[in-house]
């Protein structure tokens, strides 16, 4: 018997598709955890983008009325249209007195008003009355105290930001590691 061989077929062996996939998944290995890791870096350089914005909008706003904004009432009865509801302070007033004193014209005492006159000649501070989400959590909910702590810290895992109205301090109201060492470096201390 004899055998005849095949001259002239082309194709790939089993052999040389096992290194190809081989080859394959090794690139695979190396490359993705890449991808994530810069996926967390955007996350904490938007972190810190938010945190400055956000620290500079109050800066400007006790630059011209003496007052962290929520300390005092929004609340102004002057304003011809729609005026500021928070009356101020730690809590959920303290909460909206906040953004309203932040996305609204304010007065020099501080009082909000949906529109500019000679009174309400200051801010608006913020384009929007929502705060923008933190971008660790997703979470844009705001927890205001009254302490007066300079070195206030953030208080759960899974919250958004935390201010203080008597030092003006605004941080991120998360104390989960972002490196993974042990809580060496935390949200909250950007």
């Amino acid at each position: 018997m004899k055998r005849e061989i095949r001259t002239g077929q082309k194709g790939f062996t089993l052999i040389e598709l096992l290194i190809v996939v081989i080859i394959l998944a090794l690139l695979a290995a190396i490359v993705v955890p890449q991808f994530a890791s810069s996926t967390d870096d955007a996350k904490l350089s938007s972190l810190d983008t938010t945190l400055s914005n956000m620290r500079a909008s109050i800066d400007l706003y006790y630059q011209q009325h003496g007052e962290y904004p929520g300390k005092n009432t929004a609340e102004d009865l002057a304003c011809t249209a729609t005026d500021g509801t928070g009356t101020g302070g730690a809590g959920a007033q303290g909460v909206q007195a906040f953004l309203d004193q932040l996305s609204m014209f304010t007065d020099d005492a501080g009082g909000a008003c949906s529109v500019k006159d000679t009174n309400f000649k200051y801010g608006p501070y913020l384009k929007k009355n929502t705060l923008p989400g933190n971008p660790i959590t997703g979470v844009a909910t705001l927890e205001v105290i009254a302490d007066g702590d300079i070195l206030m810290s953030g208080t759960g895992p899974n919250g958004g930001w935390k201010y203080d109205v008597e030092v003006g301090k605004f941080i991120a109201n998360d104390t989960t590691d972002p490196d993974g060492l042990g809580a060496a470096v935390s949200y909250d201390k950007h």
